[in-house]
């Protein structure tokens, strides 16, 4: 049986191409010998690159980086539409790539910065009748999906080969850049697929943070133990409140507790912390007083009585 230990915190993973998200997880998650395993948006097989991983009590905070926006570097293979929209599909049409200058190039570029709507592709994991649209499409059914709103931030053009375009993107929590690229080949009149894709931010965190998956089975434990971020990493733009001990137990019990002095920064949400410095969660502000949102468990784990030093 696989023995496994309290883990609390947040891992910033390169991963790599060809490795499904939920397999990356689960090899970072018996590396740390953790008993509890998430992360915060899913990258396709296709796909490399920031795969943060929430550690134990950090999930409780993991929708901070599932809302925050996303940066990638796309390849765009131009001429080319596949089933599924990126490099992995059958071929559906291949079509000739018109002659364009860079200024046409950078005039359709422009036409998807900002709030667009984009039509979800039918190879995603979005539910309709309580199936993913996957399934739909495996059997060859096409559903009818209703566009949703999402906002391009940043659409630049980082080179240009024979047929190909390669493309940082900046973007909203749901944006798909599989369809972006769709979007764009149809704009330019030829047709696109994704060829690749790496994330190479999630908010404010970068590619430069990250451990590659190998590197990290490879590490001794002092090694891995220095790649946790604590799980307030989550959090680093949320105000703070400094709690004393009387005020800590009374949010671990369930209890509202005053707000004093009165904040410079009325956000409804704060990072509470407590006498010694601890992190102890998320609470709301209403009313002058603070209310438990979400908590981290501050008591030891009772079993298995390991250390993470004892697991490698």
């Amino acid at each position: 049986m696989e023995a496994s230990v309290r883990v609390d915190g947040v891992v910033f993973l390169d991963k790599p191409v060809g490795l499904s998200s939920n397999a990356a997880l689960q090899r970072a998650r018996r590396a740390f010998g953790a008993d509890h395993a998430g992360h915060t948006g899913t990258l396709d097989p296709l796909a490399s690159g920031l795969l943060p991983i929430v550690l134990g009590e950090a999930a409780k905070f993991s929708h901070a980086l599932l809302d925050a926006d996303k940066e990638y570097l796309a390849a765009v293979a131009l001429g080319r539409t596949t089933a599924t929209g990126d490099a992995e599909g059958a071929t559906l049409e291949e079509r000739a790539v018109p002659a364009f200058d860079d200024a046409a190039l950078q005039a359709c570029l422009a036409s998807f910065r900002g709030p667009i709507e984009q039509v979800p592709p039918m190879y995603s994991a979005i539910k309709r009748g309580g199936r993913p649209l996957y399934s739909y499409a495996r059997r060859g059914e096409t559903v009818e999906r209703a566009a949703r709103m999402v906002t391009i931030s940043t659409l630049e053009l980082c080179g240009r080969g024979a047929g190909t375009l390669e493309l940082r993107v900046r973007c909203s929590k749901g944006t798909y850049v599989r369809t972006l690229a769709e979007d764009i080949g149809r704009a330019l009149g030829c047709g696109a697929h994704l060829s690749a894709l790496r994330r190479t931010a999630v908010g404010a965190f970068g590619i430069e943070q990250c451990v590659a998956l190998e590197a990290l089975e490879r590490a001794s434990p002092a090694e891995r133990a220095a790649l946790i971020h604590p799980a307030d990493t989550l959090l680093a733009g949320m105000p703070r409140v400094d709690l004393d001990a009387a005020q800590s137990a009374r949010l671990q019990k369930g209890q509202s507790v005053e707000e004093s002095p009165t904040p410079v920064d009325p956000a409804e949400t704060a990072r509470a912390y407590g006498p010694a410095g601890q992190f102890i969660g998320v609470v709301e502000r209403r009313a002058g007083r603070l209310h438990a949102r979400r908590l981290m468990r501050l008591d030891p784990p009772a079993a298995p009585a390991q250390s993470l030093k004892s697991l490698f």
